[in-house]
Order: C-alpha cells, then sequence, then structure tokens
C-alpha cells in the first residue's frame, strides 16, 4: 500500500508537470527548457544517423535539417514530411529564386523545437494570424520577406511594409523567427541579425585564417549606391538610393518610413546597372549639426539647358534640414552651386566629399567625351575628368561657393580657377582620410579609376594639388578582372577591428575585395586581398554585384551590393564588415548615441523668407529684403 501510495504521488507529479510545460507564459512564450511543437507534442533530438537523411520530393529537406539540426520537430518519414509541405501551396509558391528561398526557410518554421510559439497566438485579436501559414516574424526579417515576395505572392501583400510587418511580426522583444539562438544587443529589432557570443566562438575556430566576414544588416532596398553618417552624433546612417531617396537608419537598425529626401522626380536615372546616372553622392557639411547643411549631386534632364547636342545635366545642390524635424530636408533651401552637361551615360563621377581643412571636393569623370565632342558642346564640360575643390562657407548671397587660394588655378584665366587636379577618366568613388597619419599634415584623398574607355583595368590614384593624371604614375595599377570595374571604398578608421585599421577598403563590382596598406617609413604602398569567409563559417555571405561602400560615425566600413541591376528592384542590401576574431561591439568602441536636434543657428528660426548661408547670414528670395528679409520689395509700377 505504501508503494502505491509513492507510484500514486509520481505520476501525479509528472502530469502537472506536463501541463505546465505545454503551457505559455504570460507573454506568449515558452520556457527554456518547455519547447513543444506546433500540435503541442514534444520535438524529438534526432539521432546522427537521422540528421543524415536525405529526402526527395515536396519541398527542400535538407533545408529545415540545417536549420535544426539536433532537435526537431520535423518527422522523419517520407511520406508524413511530404504532407507537411504540401501545405499552403497558393502561398507558400513562386518561380523567384530569392522569394523562394524565404519561402523554403520559413516552411521549417513548423520543423522547430518553438513551433507552438511561433504559430499559435497569445491573445484573441491575434487568433487569424496563422491561419496563413506564417509563424510570426522577426522584424528584420519580416521586411526582407515583404521587399522580396511582395511582387511574386501578391494575393500575401496587400499592405505596406509597416502594417504587414505589425500584423506578422513580433511586436514584442518575444520569440520570433528565425529562432536561432541570438542574443540582443540593441533591442529587440535587431534579434534577428545580432549573433551570439557562443555563435561567434564558433566562428572565431573556423576562422583559424585571416579571413574576414560580412553581416547582413538590412535588405530590401532600391539600388543602394552610399552609405554615410552626417557626424552629430546621433550615429544615424543615410542610404543613398540611385532612384532618388536619402533613407535613415536609425542605430536601432529601423529603417524610417519617411525619406530624409526624396528628389525622385528631379532625378534622371537610368534603368539599368550599366548607366551610371541616378543620385550620386551625398556629403554633409563638417559644421552640420550647427547650420544643418548637406550637399547632394544627381543627374537631370534639360530642363534648364533646352538647347544643346548633352544628354543630361549634373547637378550639385545645397539642402538644408528642416527647422522642425532633424529627420528631414527643408525642399524649399535648394542652392544650385555647379551644372556640368553630360553627353554620354557612363564616366559621370559625382562624389562629394569634405576634407578636414572644411573644403567640399567634387571628384568628376570624363563622360567619354572626346575633343570633338568638347569643341561641339563650346565649352559646356571644362570641369569634366577634375576634382574640383571649393568654399561653401561665405556670406555671399549671389554666389554659392568661394574659390580657395591655394587652388592651383586660382588666378589663372586658361583654366576654371575650381579645379583642384585634372586627368581623372572613371573615377569609382573617392575616400578621404579623416585622420592623416603624415607629420605635415597634407590631406590624403585616394580614389580607384577606370584606365581610360577600359573599364576592366583601373589605378589607384592618390588625389594632389595641381597634379595631370593623364602623365602621372598612380600609385597602384589593378589588375584586370574581367569586365568589373573597380569600386572605391573607404579608410577604415574604425574600432572592431585592430587589423583593418589605416587601410584603404576597396574592390570591383564583382565582389572581389582588397586592402591597400601604407607600408610604415616609407612611401610604397601594399595591396593584399581581403578574405570574406564562407557562409558556413560567417553566418552570411555578400551576394551579388557590388555598387559601393559606406562608413558609419564609428568609422565601420559598409559594402552595398544589389543581385539584381534593375532601379526598381528591391534587391539591394547592406553588409557591414566585420572581424571575426573580435567581438561585433566591443566594449570600449561603444559611444553613447545622440538624441538629433533641431537647428540651433539664429539664421535657421529667423530668416523664414530666405536661405540661410552656412555662416548664418540670410539670403533674401524674390520679393523679399531687410537684414532678415522680413520687408517686401516695392513692386514696379507697369508701363
Amino acid at each position: 500500500m505504501k508503494h502505491l501510495k509513492v507510484m500514486l504521488a509520481l505520476a501525479i507529479a509528472v502530469h502537472v508537470w506536463e501541463c505546465s510545460d505545454a503551457k505559455l507564459s504570460e507573454k506568449g512564450e515558452a520556457g527554456p527548457r518547455r519547447r513543444r511543437c506546433f500540435d503541442g507534442s514534444l520535438p524529438k533530438r534526432l539521432k546522427k544517423r537521422e540528421r543524415r537523411v536525405s529526402l526527395d520530393g515536396g519541398g527542400s529537406p535538407e533545408v529545415c535539417h540545417a536549420l535544426y539540426p539536433r532537435v526537431s520537430c520535423c518527422p522523419t518519414r517520407k511520406a508524413a514530411y511530404q504532407i507537411l509541405q504540401r501545405r499552403d501551396t497558393r502561398i507558400f509558391s513562386t518561380n523567384n529564386t530569392e522569394c523562394g528561398r524565404l519561402l523554403e526557410e520559413i516552411k521549417c518554421a513548423r520543423c522547430s523545437p518553438h513551433s507552438q510559439v511561433l504559430f499559435h497566438p497569445p491573445t484573441t485579436e491575434d487568433a487569424s494570424h496563422h491561419e496563413s501559414g506564417l509563424p510570426r516574424l522577426c522584424h528584420d526579417y519580416c521586411r526582407e520577406f515583404y521587399y522580396t515576395c511582395r511582387g511574386h505572392v501578391p494575393e500575401l501583400f496587400q499592405a505596406d511594409v509597416d502594417e504587414f510587418c505589425q500584423y506578422y511580426g513580433r511586436r514584442d522583444s518575444g520569440l520570433c523567427f528565425p529562432d536561432f539562438h541570438r542574443k540582443q544587443t540593441r533591442g529587440p529589432a535587431t534579434n534577428y541579425l545580432d549573433l551570439e557570443d557562443e555563435n561567434m566562438e564558433n566562428i572565431n575556430r573556423k576562422h583559424k585564417h585571416n579571413c574576414y566576414c560580412v553581416r547582413e544588416v538590412l535588405a530590401g532596398l532600391r539600388q543602394p549606391v552610399g552609405a554615410v553618417h552626417c557626424g552629430d552624433g546621433s550615429q544615424r546612417l543615410f542610404l543613398l538610393e540611385k532612384e532618388g531617396y536619402v533613407r535613415i537608419l536609425t542605430p536601432g537598425m529601423e529603417l524610417l518610413r519617411e525619406p530624409f529626401l526624396d528628389i525622385h522626380k528631379l532625378v534622371h536615372s537610368g534603368l539599368k546597372g550599366v548607366d551610371e546616372r541616378g543620385l550620386l553622392s551625398l556629403a554633409f557639411h563638417p559644421n552640420y549639426k550647427k547650420n544643418g547643411k548637406l550637399y547632394v549631386s544627381y543627374t537631370t534632364n534639360q530642363e534648364r539647358w533646352a538647347v544643346g547636342p548633352h544628354d543630361h545635366i549634373l547637378r550639385v545642390v545645397e539642402y538644408t534640414v528642416s527647422r522642425k524635424n532633424p529627420n528631414q530636408v527643408d525642399m524649399r533651401s535648394t542652392r544650385v552651386l555647379i551644372e556640368v552637361a553630360e553627353l554620354h551615360r557612363k564616366h559621370l563621377g559625382g562624389q562629394l566629399l569634405f576634407g578636414p581643412d572644411g573644403l567640399l571636393h567634387i571628384v568628376l569623370g570624363d563622360g567619354m567625351i572626346t575633343l570633338d565632342d568638347m569643341e561641339e558642346m563650346d565649352g559646356l564640360s571644362d570641369f569634366t575628368g577634375a576634382v574640383l575643390r571649393v568654399d561653401v562657407d561665405t556670406d555671399c548671397c549671389s554666389a554659392p561657393y568661394s574659390i580657395p587660394r591655394g587652388n592651383p588655378y586660382f588666378n589663372s584665366t586658361n583654366q576654371p580657377p575650381e579645379i583642384f587636379a585634372h586627368g581623372l577618366h572613371n573615377p569609382g568613388r573617392c575616400a578621404v582620410d579623416t585622420r592623416p597619419a603624415d607629420t605635415n599634415g597634407s590631406l590624403l584623398i585616394l580614389c580607384t579609376d577606370s584606365s581610360g574607355r577600359n573599364s576592366s583595368t583601373g589605378r589607384i590614384l592618390q588625389i594632389m594639388n595641381g597634379k595631370d593624371y593623364e602623365h602621372e604614375p598612380p600609385i597602384l595599377n589593378l589588375k584586370s578582372s574581367g569586365s568589373a570595374p573597380p569600386v572605391g571604398g573607404f579608410i577604415y578608421r574604425g574600432c572592431q577591428s585592430r587589423r583593418l585599421y589605416g587601410s584603404y577598403v576597396y574592390g570591383d563590382r564583382n565582389g572581389n575585395l582588397r586592402i591597400l596598406q601604407k607600408l610604415p617609413g616609407g612611401r610604397a604602398w601594399q595591396e593584399k586581398t581581403l578574405c570574406l569567409g564562407s557562409s558556413s563559417a560567417c553566418g552570411t555571405s555578400l551576394s551579388g554585384h557590388v555598387l559601393g561602400f559606406g562608413e558609419d560615425e564609428l568609422g565601420e566600413v559598409y559594402i552595398l551590393a544589389t543581385s539584381k541591376s534593375m532601379t526598381q528592384s528591391n534587391t539591394g542590401k547592406l553588409y557591414k564588415l566585420v572581424d571575426p576574431k573580435r567581438p561585433l561591439f566591443p566594449k570600449e568602441c561603444q559611444r553613447p548615441v545622440e538624441t538629433p536636434e533641431l537647428l540651433g543657428m539664429a539664421c535657421a528660426r529667423q530668416c523664414r523668407n530666405g536661405v540661410c548661408t552656412p555662416t548664418g547670414r540670410c539670403c533674401c528670395s524674390p520679393g523679399w529684403e531687410g537684414p532678415l528679409c522680413r520687408a517686401g520689395c516695392p513692386r514696379t509700377p507697369l508701363l
């Protein structure tokens, strides 16, 4: 009788444990040891021989087994697996490769040992959530899924990205798909991207050689061509899309819905990747935090130059951030700096950058213009193939810039005084070193440039005052890499990687990355291949054509790539270059994030009927006059 009572007590305890184990917590979560399958059963720990099982038929079982190799809710019998993969065929079918890859991964959510939490809603208001067969998606994964598949599974996407991810995404910091164990280091919005320390240790063990990794930060961009920061302490990343949009990526990895700058109606962009027309570059004034000035270069049609043989205009424009919203540009603050006529759609250049001296450098290509073309265009392209240097800190309202006295043609009557150097062909982005190592304080600007009309061979130039690079030797001749033109990058001044510090990171359109380092104690430069680890070692890999590079406020380098060359495609991705031998976010590299402030300059608050110069003078719009443009001009009577 005593033994019977003990057995009965144990049975009751086991029953209570199993019942409580299947229940969810108040937030709809399962405990760390309370994993349940979709139907409430316990997940199965797979044996070694079961992990090697490769099933043919519906779906891609090897994908699911790779995602959940040890503990899984996937049936191991072939018939049951086919029944699982035949669910929701209306939604989970597409001919698009990228979308199909994401759908195959989402199918595997039912194999997750946490599938009960992923599919069953915690509240009745979410009861229709799993009717579509979708699990709760992590925020970044949801946005990638939306932009990749919305054109291929239209019946599923009947709302914009925010509404879609609010409905199908995880609304709090709980478990979501992909549910691989990743540690949140920047908040709940980034649980899909941030790697756990344990995973980083695994990556370190796999990287016995000196390879680097790329970490996918954002997907769903439309032909991203640049990523820059404004230097105001907010650590925002401004992403340039070729079509004419500038978007803000916050430090919490949130892409703001409203663009920072929208000039797509002004920008004349090419549809294919070989056409370089579009939004070209963005540079923030060194004193942006105070004056809110930024400078943009883009190509537009011939609206202001109605007569001529040229195809389009390359325009450099000054804007001011809004007085009321630090995340938007005031479109009324437009001031045109320079316009250059272009005959062809290649070799445009258009890079804008400020040096530590506070001067604006404008890098222009030769536009594939010949001497006959220049005679036909009658001097409309005197700036082609040149690096211009101007001073935008001027009080003059009639001219948006002045000429620095140090320019080589300051007093010349034969050459435009804006020219700083010339002889470039097809500059593929330039970088200025914000922390030059030279004791004499000389400015270091490095540019990649294609050699003549052959875009597959290139060179790296060190831009110096008054040099003619038709005859000046480069610091390095690049080896031919098929038909891929070189793409210039940045001089790494970040903190995450100590090995890369001071190296010029660049590559070509096919994704072959390299670094250029200056040897100590001399003027010689050394080129090295930048090895990228495989997806199995790093968790992700660089895919598609490289369109450009970016840099954040902490000096870290980013890579912008796309798998399609069409401007309207949403296949653009943002990758971050990381050193797997170091933590992703070392404590010594972390900086406090400052909230973007409204313009503090007095002119920005008081100049209501004009435009402020970078130095704070109010330049009146037509019809207004006075120190602060508050008095209307008397109208001239009609005769």
